[in-house]
């Protein structure tokens, strides 16, 4: 219970950490981090914590579960994990455009 505690202190403080964390995890055995597998394993990170926030909302609005905490911090892990996703986004187009209005 104090390691599911600690690990959901370490997400809100930088919900990105762990989503690397596991996208790491899936890249494989490959030495060099491929930029396309680290990108899809947070996509499929984000997806999965929407998936589960919705289900979880749905059990208890249709009576089958009463955890509405528990949809509750599901649903604020979801929309975290979706608001850093579109930070890093934001970033990347920047970063993109300016790459783009260098003079070679």
């Amino acid at each position: 219970m104090i390691n599911r505690l600690n690990e959901n202190q370490a997400i809100t403080q930088n919900p990105l950490t762990k989503l690397v964390e596991i996208s790491d995890s899936r890249v494989g055995m490959s030495s060099s981090l491929e930029f396309g597998s680290t990108l899809k394993g947070i996509f499929d990170t984000v997806d999965a914590r929407q998936k589960t926030a919705d289900a979880k909302i749905t059990a208890v609005e249709l009576g089958q579960s009463d955890d509405l905490i528990g949809a509750t911090v599901a649903a604020q892990k979801a929309q975290l994990s979706f608001s850093a996703l579109m930070q890093v986004r934001n970033k990347m187009v920047t970063n993109f455009n300016d790459i783009i209005k260098m003079s070679v």
